[in-house]
């Protein structure tokens, strides 16, 4: 009898699924904030709050364990160096889930998963640069907001054409 499920599977082997929480969590850190299937997103939860505890000691064996187990030195001097301090007095809940809505292709829940202290870039929000006289910064955030409109414009022009072949079948 199996009364407990400690852990998802996905569908996957042992080895690709600790690929798959690998690359999560070394995006999360990464990043703040990505975007996943709901079940994943929960999955991660628990080893993304496990590695941020583990990132408080900040001595060389929790450095040498996060290595281990995220594979990336990146990763874990990012986590003890960086995200580990910003939850110094926070006893836990280092991350937050959002749900998002259903996948377009398969009805898949998604949810974006998250640090509670994630602020969006300026750039992202859709407001001017609050830098004043730093005229390459407003330039450079103009740029990118009309790479993000073009690159949005893309994407539902691809998605609106494989509609329609989806349909026609």
């Amino acid at each position: 009898m199996r009364h407990k499920q400690h852990s998802h599977s996905f569908g996957r082997r042992g080895g690709a699924r600790k690929a798959l929480i690998k690359g999560l969590v070394i995006s999360l850190v990464e990043h703040g904030r990505i975007s996943t299937t709901l079940a994943k997103a929960k999955e991660l939860k628990r080893h993304v709050e496990r590695a941020v505890t583990l990132g408080k000691k900040a001595d060389i064996g929790s450095r040498r364990l996060l290595v281990s187990r995220f594979g990336s030195e990146k990763t874990a001097a990012a986590l003890v160096n960086d995200i580990s301090p910003r939850f110094k007095t926070r006893a836990g809940g280092y991350t937050r889930i959002i749900k998002a809505g259903l996948r377009p292709g398969d009805k898949a829940p998604m949810a974006l998963i998250e640090f509670v202290d994630y602020k969006l870039p300026e750039a992202a929000k859709g407001g001017e640069t609050t830098v004043k006289g730093d005229a390459g910064a407003v330039k450079k955030a103009k740029a990118l907001a009309k790479v993000r409109a073009a690159h949005k414009k893309n994407v539902r022009a691809m998605k609106s054409k494989s509609r329609k072949i989806n349909r026609k079948s």
